[in-house]
């Protein structure tokens, strides 16, 4: 899908505060906010922009400890049997298929190391898996919102986010 300067300046500012009205918006990016709203809406359909939510922060949740698993598979598991199986707990907030020795990664989020313990063992236990190697995150360096690296500043001239 194509994306023009307005539809990356709308992102942005949705990117930036979901909650601001389609005036809001307009203002910013010099659009009225019926024009604001038709974009918008296309952008929905077209399923540039997936949906609308509050992001909080893990800790307020209670989970204070993340990890990050690779999961080393047997054979040719397939990546739609992975993403059925690790979907099955809460705990796991992302999972990908990967290049090099590992299959897939997973992003876990829990209350404590021991609860990060017992997830890697049930996973560990499905079928498919060979085996896995965890890292603790010590702390959180940079947390890019989604959506704010994809999004041109304002003149367009260079990349924001990383």
């Amino acid at each position: 899908m194509e994306l023009d300067r307005l539809d990356r300046d709308i992102i942005a500012a949705l990117v930036d505060d979901a909650r601001a009205t389609y005036a809001d918006i307009g203002h910013q990016v010099g659009l009225s906010a019926s024009a604001v709203k038709r974009r918008v809406d296309r952008l929905q359909k077209s399923g540039a922009i997936t949906g609308f939510s509050a992001r909080v922060a893990p800790q307020a949740l209670g989970w204070t400890t993340e990890a990050y698993v690779e999961l080393f598979c047997q054979g040719k598991t397939k990546p739609s049997d992975i993403a059925v199986a690790v979907a099955k707990f809460p705990e796991v907030v992302a999972a990908a298929t990967i290049t090099g020795e590992a299959d897939a990664l997973l992003h876990i989020r829990a209350t404590d190391v021991r609860h990060v313990e017992r997830v890697i063992e049930r996973i560990a236990a499905e079928a498919f898996v060979v085996r896995t190697k965890s890292s603790i995150v010590l702390s959180r360096l940079v947390d890019t919102p989604p959506g704010s690296a994809l999004t041109e500043s304002r003149n367009g001239s260079h990349m924001v986010g990383r």
